[in-house]
């Protein structure tokens, strides 16, 4: 008997700016990214993906910019992500919102109130990424988990009209938290959130990155140009989670990022991909090229093959792509502008729905990806009735009115992170002393 087909997690993939992962896309007259700073385009977009029924929306963060990113607007100028998911959320039931924060210069005090605030106002629905500077990210997730799991008991809100007792006292402690980087005594100011700790989520594969996600995250974003590449990452994740952290690596989700371009037939969706190359900005390309590996290609020529050149660094990230588009014969910095400026760093699927559904299920099979991050133009009316029909996407919400990992693992009840994962160690539960439940360090 064959094993149940694995349903996809879809989330969308956004940026509170103008055109995103496709640089100078925003100039195309059906574009409406421009309209970032506008309250109701977030609103309209949620109720709209919820409807097609999304798992979530993933609302990515850049700080700091190039002069060419500021002239094309290149994920630039960029807004506050979780700014606006209140209002998302209070226009829908059921769809999560994931964020990218900033732990480089926010302290864990101040973003552990927010989070919690936002996890209360979204019913649960919330789930955090952190940016990458994984020397003190340890520790600073470590401070978070203190404030979110181990400063309140379950119960410390009693809600006692009676005898006039909102939270009682002798459940509520400080972390006293004196680390390297951080010293926190607390308590945290916030009580306990439907899910105390919001969704973890983690991007970047490093060395340093691969090894925080097998301890702490809970779905993973990735991005390569090809399944192989994929498949290696997600495979040194899952065995690291194994075998260094106790946990089930097939719990850690693993969504990869990919751009369909969608025509009722091959030709249609061929000429729709032409049409938006023609508003791509190979300035604005090279820019985040640039921001994503820490390589400047505007010192080369025009026509120099970058395969030749003397950077060991541009020589291996250059082959990487061409080692997956063997019909490319010459890889100029136009080239790599040409692959960067529509879909970013992921691969572009182009074609009818089945050709689409297609690339999904060798991306399933050969990397072993859980879900997707892209694009919704054209996803909704064409591709997800045939995702459906070959039994790879839902028909609705595993648990409608429920938190973002409650959906995200399709288990009512499991508000919190699962019993394997780090975050469970320090959770205060209900009915124990505090000098019974010590806050592990």
């Amino acid at each position: 008997m064959a094993p149940p087909q694995k349903k996809l997690i879809l989330n969308a993939f956004v940026e509170m700016c103008s055109g995103h992962q496709s640089p100078g896309l925003w100039r195309h007259p059906d574009d409406h990214s421009h309209e970032f700073n506008d309250i109701e385009h977030w609103v309209e977009l949620a109720k709209l993906l919820e409807e097609a029924k999304f798992h979530g929306i993933f609302i990515a963060d850049v700080l700091g910019s190039l002069d060419a990113a500021v002239r094309t607007g290149a994920q630039w100028p960029v807004n506050e992500p979780l700014a606006v998911v209140s209002a998302m959320a209070a226009a829908t039931k059921s769809i999560g919102f994931g964020v990218t924060v900033s732990t480089t210069y926010e302290q864990p005090y101040h973003l552990a109130r927010r989070l919690s605030t936002a996890d209360h106002l979204t019913k649960g629905r919330l789930g955090w990424n952190h940016d990458e500077r994984y020397a003190q990210a340890e520790e600073y997730v470590k401070v978070i988990y203190k404030l979110l799991e181990s400063s309140w008991r379950d119960d410390a809100v009693v809600l006692d009209r009676e005898k006039g007792i909102y939270t009682d006292p002798e459940r509520v402690r400080k972390i006293n938290h004196e680390g390297k980087y951080f010293t926190v005594p607390g308590p945290h100011i916030c009580q306990p959130s439907p899910q105390r700790t919001p969704m973890l989520l983690q991007a970047g594969t490093s060395k340093a990155g691969k090894a925080f996600a097998a301890a702490n995250a809970e779905a993973i974003f990735m991005s390569a140009h090809a399944p192989a590449v994929c498949a290696k990452n997600i495979a040194e994740i899952r065995e690291m989670a194994k075998t260094q952290f106790g946990r089930d690596g097939n719990n850690i989700k693993v969504l990869a990022l990919v751009t369909p371009i969608l025509g009722r037939t091959e030709e249609e969706a061929q000429a729709k991909l032409a049409e938006y190359r023609k508003y791509a900005s190979h300035e604005g390309a090279l820019a985040l090229f640039g921001g994503w590996t820490g390589m400047d290609l505007s010192k080369y020529g025009d026509d120099q093959e970058l395969r030749e050149v003397e950077s060991n660094a541009v020589v291996s990230t250059v082959q990487g792509y061409a080692r997956f588009s063997p019909g490319t014969s010459k890889w100029t910095k136009h080239t790599i502008a040409d692959h960067v400026s529509l879909g970013g760093n992921g691969p572009i699927f182009v074609g009818t729905a089945a050709q689409v559904a297609d690339s999904f299920q060798i991306w399933i099979d050969e990397a072993g990806v859980d879900g997707f991050n892209m694009s919704f133009k054209d996803i909704i009316e064409l591709l997800l009735p045939e995702l459906r029909s070959r039994g790879l996407f839902w028909d609705d919400y595993a648990v409608p009115g429920g938190t973002y990992r409650e959906n995200f693992y399709e288990k009512e009840g499991q508000k919190g992170p699962l019993s394997e994962h780090v975050a469970s160690t320090y959770r205060w539960k209900a009915g124990i002393d505090a000098k019974d439940h010590v806050i592990p360090e």
